[in-house]
């Protein structure tokens, strides 16, 4: 039995992949998180065959969630699954070391086969983000001024994209504003920008969030 571990902070979509999950006869959700800080304490406590994590959920990233990861005495393997465009998030989250990585508009029976073959050993992308990186690799293609930051800048240009205040990131990610203030004059610096206005348009004209 493959026992499988649903950390998403939205309820609806962890009662859609249960029941996609427990459709097949050779698969169990036994742990259920609603925040990174849950799904790790879940971890260090129980054993899971694979964890399903969702990238924006609160206290901790799914990204964060996977680095953290690295210091658990169990390799636990990671399938992420986000809403986020795979042609944006993906690559950041398997160089992090995800095994996979899937939007939440995937079929069922590509969920299914994605956790089958990276519980076996293997890791998931889809034909099309396949075929991007094997494209990127054979051309001269400047790295975009996003893909310079790091993970946690990446994530706080999205909050700020989606409207969302210092004082509202700093709250969600458990920082003081400072640090958020800190890590938004850092963001500007490295994307040649002044003002949150400009990275929102960046947000949007590159399809960085959805």
């Amino acid at each position: 039995m493959i026992k499988i571990l649903l950390a998403d902070d939205h309820p609806i979509i962890i009662k859609g992949l249960k029941q996609i999950i427990e459709e097949e006869d050779d698969m169990k959700v036994t742990g259920e998180a609603r925040n990174g800080n849950e799904a790790l304490e879940l971890m260090r406590k129980n054993d899971y065959d694979i964890a399903i994590l969702d990238i924006t959920m609160p206290k901790k990233t799914g990204v964060e969630v996977i680095e953290e990861m690295k210091y658990l005495k169990k390799k636990i393997p990671v399938l992420v699954l986000s809403v986020h465009p795979e042609d944006q998030f993906a690559m950041r989250v398997l160089k992090t070391g995800a095994k996979g990585y899937m939007t939440k508009e995937s079929a069922p029976e590509h969920i299914v086969e994605a956790i089958k073959k990276i519980v076996n050993g293997g890791k998931y992308i889809s034909p099309a983000l396949a075929e991007k990186i094997l494209s990127d690799i054979n051309s001269d293609r400047e790295e975009a001024p996003h893909e310079t930051l790091s993970n946690r800048e990446f994530q706080i240009i999205i909050m700020i994209a989606s409207g969302k205040t210092l004082k509202e990131i700093a709250e969600e990610l458990n920082l003081n504003i400072k640090t958020i203030s800190t890590y938004r004059q850092r963001i500007l610096e490295k994307m040649n920008m002044t003002s949150n206005a400009e990275l929102t348009r960046y947000v949007l004209d590159n399809k960085l969030m959805d």
